[in-house]
């Protein structure tokens, strides 16, 4: 994750599964981001408000996403969850509705 778009400015790396909840809490806010996994599966979800509500965008396999700001259509990106598995349009559902997490993922 970068604090700039294209990959600039300070950098962060996470591993495993995680959900960060509120974008602008990390680095002072995520402006463009690197998504790898080994799995073909693995799943990036962005959602447009904090603690993964609202509308929400499901991305498969890697991703580089140079500007992240306008990624959405319908606003920015205020939060996201990043699996090195396949997480069902259920399970994000299910996230989006209770704003838990499943079990063995990191809440950032």
């Amino acid at each position: 994750m970068y604090s700039e778009e294209n990959f600039r400015g300070l950098r962060r790396v996470y591993r495993g599964n995680l959900g960060i909840s509120d974008i602008d809490s990390v680095l002072t806010g995520i402006e463009s981001l690197r998504f790898f996994s080994t799995n073909p599966f693995a799943t990036l979800v962005l959602f447009d408000r904090s603690r993964f509500r609202d509308n929400f965008v499901v991305l498969r396999g890697n991703r580089s996403i140079r500007e992240l700001d306008d990624f959405l259509r319908r606003g920015d990106v205020e939060s996201l969850i990043a699996s090195n598995e396949r997480l069902t349009l259920a399970q994000i559902r299910r996230i989006r509705r209770t704003g838990n997490l499943p079990p063995g993922y990191r809440l950032i």
